[in-house]
């Protein structure tokens, strides 16, 4: 859940600074007006938790906010660039066949709600690091480190019975560590600027790889993750 909402304050912050470029502001300016987009939205969601008894608000939540905008931020003043990204990718799992009111019915609704199937990744790009700018090392080509978790049919634990006082099965919670490789889109050169446009908007998401999976299970290792 933290780790959402530094992901998606990074994103919003990202098009909001990309939008004040685009109107001709200067980079400080963007960085002012646009960056905080994300911070602005989550906070005002965050208001709206507080006032919930179900939820309440959360000074975690507000931390992770604050770190996905720093996160953009702070590559803009280093570097001018985004050389470390947040990217999102998901799977199906079985959890919403037991408890589909928490983890989604349909796919558009899991994709948001089941947990146990997104898996949150930093993605690297390695040429930006290289000193070398006659280097033939991949523009496209990045390292990326993955976080989930699965097992999960509930917020802080799973609930034993569902409410016909029937019991639901025992799960083994845990997280999951991944490492894979990466393909920065937005690095391969293209001079249509529509493909530039929706390269750029397919970039939040990591592209499939092959990948390995580190949990207290030990490793696993995937053809292709997603």
């Amino acid at each position: 859940d933290k780790v959402g909402h530094g992901f998606t304050s990074y994103q919003i912050g990202a098009l909001g600074y990309n939008s004040m470029r685009w109107t001709g502001l200067n980079r400080n300016k963007s960085l002012l007006f646009g960056t905080t987009w994300g911070l602005i939205y989550q906070t005002g969601i965050e208001i709206q938790d507080g006032t919930s008894a179900q939820w309440g608000f959360s000074w975690g939540d507000m931390f992770a906010n604050g770190m996905g905008t720093l996160l953009f931020t702070g590559q803009q003043l280093i570097w001018d660039e985004q050389r470390v990204v947040p990217k999102f990718s998901f799977h199906t799992t079985e959890f919403p066949s037991i408890r589909s009111e928490i983890t989604g019915e349909t796919f558009q609704q899991q994709i948001f709600k089941d947990y146990n199937g997104q898996t949150y990744w930093l993605s690297a790009n390695l040429a930006c690091f290289l000193k070398k700018k006659d280097s033939k090392f991949p523009k496209w080509l990045s390292i990326s480190v993955g976080y989930g978790s699965t097992g999960m049919i509930g917020g802080h634990a799973n609930p034993r019975f569902d409410y016909d006082g029937n019991p639901y099965p025992v799960l083994d919670r845990y997280s999951q560590v991944y490492f894979s490789l990466d393909v920065d889109l937005q690095r391969i050169e293209t001079k249509s600027a529509l493909l530039k446009t929706v390269l750029a908007g397919l970039s939040i998401f990591k592209f499939p790889f092959p990948a390995l999976e580190f949990s207290k299970h030990g490793v696993e290792f995937y053809p292709i993750y997603f």
